[in-house]
């Protein structure tokens, strides 16, 4: 039972992550890129509300849940669930050593003046994270079908 739940938690929530990344790499950046630094500073301080802190949590209780999974799964799962859990730290590294100060950065710029387009390295990080994020999905899919 408690198996059955947490692989829920773990394949919901992986998928979760992995979509809404997916969704900022494909739509929301290529959006914000196109926008003036005006425009890209206000819309960037409306969305970081909306993400802060449901992904922190989210991912944090997934790679919790991955890795009592590995206690409780059997083969594969004993061993993917805790991979996952392993790549979702990989996704929460680069967004707390990239993603997030590149957002610091931005709270309180002016909308003039000189600046430095911090977009394209946040996109880097961000498509690291997303691919991180991708791969423990896919090891949560194999998990999770494995078990039957």
């Amino acid at each position: 039972m408690l198996e059955d739940v947490l692989s829920a938690v773990v394949l919901t929530g992986t998928g979760t992550v992995t979509g809404i990344f997916v969704a900022v790499l494909v739509s929301v950046g290529p959006a914000m890129s196109a926008m003036e630094r005006a425009d890209y500073l206000r819309a960037h301080a409306l969305l970081g509300k909306g993400y802060h802190p449901l992904m922190p949590i989210l991912v944090n209780v997934v790679t919790l849940s991955g890795f009592v999974l590995g206690f409780l799964a059997e083969t594969p799962g004993r061993v993917l669930f805790p991979v996952a859990s392993v790549l979702l730290i990989g996704v929460q590294a680069v967004s707390h050593l990239g993603n997030v100060p590149i957002n610091r950065s931005l709270e309180g710029l002016a909308a003039e003046g000189p600046w430095q387009d911090p977009r394209p390295l946040w996109r880097s990080w961000h498509r690291l994270r997303t691919a991180l994020a991708a791969l423990a999905l896919a090891a949560v899919t194999v998990a999770v079908l494995a078990a039957g």
